[in-house]
């Protein structure tokens, strides 16, 4: 058993699993494989009439989650890193996705409601704000009233503007242009990694120490991308703001 886990998958080939040996193959026990299954971290297994099989690929997805869980990680961080994780995959793919993923995930959701968010902001949140938070997919539904805010940092900043004077709609229509100058400044940057840095890490690294060296570069990459963009923001913010106030001054002058 011990072997197995050290080398995860790595002798399972074409094997496959019921989910009383899957269970046994990874070392949890079956109620958690169902419940990891049940919160989509595993895709679904090959139905032979009422039993299912599970093959490599699931060994692989649950000794991750396994292994992020006692990294300290929750359920529902790891549900992210996993929701854009090929369906089908090994370990090490799955490892190398991790890697490239995991330090850009965003703080723990957190879970509200609109009457909540009300009393937060000092203005009424009404039911078409929410609605469009839920299109720009900073805010999910849950059971009842309850929504789940996907990344509460961006939402203590939006309530701090609010309470600026800024009403909840004019400050969703900045958030959405925001977030499509932003998209594409991360796919600036991530095609500058794969055109550089990423070839020139794959070919002079051999494969067991890919992995390592990815982690580390993403780790390194996330603080000098953010500071590069912070920088750029601070200097733009001061010309906007300062041709803003002079074109203002003007105005109230008469000129």
């Amino acid at each position: 058993m011990e072997a197995q886990e050290q080398t995860p998958g790595a002798d399972d080939g074409d094997r496959e699993f019921t989910v009383d040996e899957l269970a046994a193959r990874v070392g949890i026990t079956v109620r958690n494989v169902r419940a990891y299954a049940a919160r989509g971290l595993l895709p679904p297994p090959r139905l032979v009439g009422r039993t299912g099989y599970y093959g490599p690929e699931h060994v692989a997805r649950l000794l991750l989650v396994r292994e992020m869980l006692a990294e300290g990680y929750s359920l529902a961080v790891i549900e992210r890193t996993l929701a854009t994780a090929p369906a089908i995959g090994g370990s090490a793919s799955l490892a190398l996705h991790r890697a490239l993923l995991a330090p850009w995930l965003p703080p723990e959701p957190e879970d509200t409601t609109a009457g909540e968010l009300t009393a937060r902001a000092g203005v009424p949140i009404d039911p078409a704000t929410v609605e469009e938070l839920v299109r720009l997919g900073l805010v999910e539904r849950l059971d009842g009233d309850r929504l789940r805010v996907t990344d509460p940092s961006l939402l203590t900043a939006g309530l701090q503007v609010m309470q600026l004077g800024v009403p909840p709609s004019a400050l969703i229509t900045a958030q959405a242009r925001v977030i499509e100058l932003v998209r594409e400044i991360a796919a600036t940057y991530v095609g500058m990694f794969l055109e550089t840095g990423w070839r020139s890490l794959v070919e002079s690294a051999s494969p067991p120490e890919q992995l390592d060296r990815v982690g580390d570069v993403m780790s390194r990459l996330q603080p000098a991308a953010a500071q590069a963009l912070l920088a750029s923001f601070r200097t733009e913010m001061a010309a906007a703001v300062s041709a803003a106030v002079e074109a203002e001054l003007r105005a109230l002058a008469g000129d």
